[in-house]
């Protein structure tokens, strides 16, 4: 299955919110160039192919909005997420009035900032960012956040979305139980827990046990890995 990463710019001036975008982003599989200042990304947006601007308003040198109207100036027309505390409905019109695609409210869950970015680069570029994993006849919509398999729809909690989609975005790779644990459950492994094996087995349950064409495999000592049939 052929990944396509993308390239997304991150400028926030407020350093812990400018790692912690840019570590879940990188995360969701987006290669990621985060900036602190206004200049700096008006130079980086103009220079650099981004899939994707998110632009925090409140910034030195530059403004966000002075950042977005110089970049549209420029005729680079880069879908942009205004990131911002300020929530007046007139804040929100001049960023759209001025060319932005979207504007999300501090404080966000992530899971939000995640699926706008998602949204704006379906819309934006389609050729560049898969809402759909495949692997045989198994479908797993990051959109919606559904999983089907051979055209019948599975009910996949949040955790268990997250592993099949870690295992997704590594396919044919075999996963560790401590690269899973930190990933999935944002933890360090603990060797005396079973917290691993019991998802996987369930997340199984509910994957393979219903169909011929099992997907899911163990490798004994070494961890998990979800591969098409004859590959392995």
């Amino acid at each position: 299955m052929k990944k396509l990463p993308l390239k997304i710019m991150v400028a926030e001036d407020e350093p812990k919110t400018g790692v912690y975008l840019k570590q879940g982003l990188t995360e969701a599989g987006f290669v990621v160039d985060l900036v602190t200042n206004g200049a700096d990304a008006f130079q980086q947006a103009v220079n650099e192919p981004y899939g994707l601007l998110v632009l925090d308003v409140m910034m030195p040198d530059m403004d966000g909005w002075q950042v977005l109207e110089n970049v549209r100036a420029a005729g680079r027309q880069t879908p942009t997420l205004f990131l911002t505390a300020r929530d007046r409905v007139e804040d929100r019109v001049k960023g759209l009035e001025l060319g932005a695609d979207d504007y999300l409210i501090k404080p966000f869950a992530f899971s939000e900032l995640l699926a706008r970015v998602k949204s704006l680069l379906r819309r934006g570029n389609g050729t560049a960012f898969q809402p759909t994993l495949i692997i045989e006849d198994l479908q797993l919509d990051l959109i919606k956040r559904r999983a089907a398999r051979g055209g019948r729809r599975i009910d996949l909690t949040a955790k268990e979305f997250m592993l099949l989609e870690l295992l997704l975005r590594h396919c044919g790779e075999v996963l560790s139980k401590s690269f899973i644990a930190s990933k999935v459950w944002g933890i360090d492994f603990d060797s005396d827990t079973n917290i691993i094996e019991v998802a996987i087995r369930r997340l199984r349950a509910k994957i393979d046990d219903d169909f011929p064409i099992k997907l899911i495999h163990t490798v004994r000592g070494m961890g998990y890995l979800i591969d098409e049939p004859g590959s392995r």
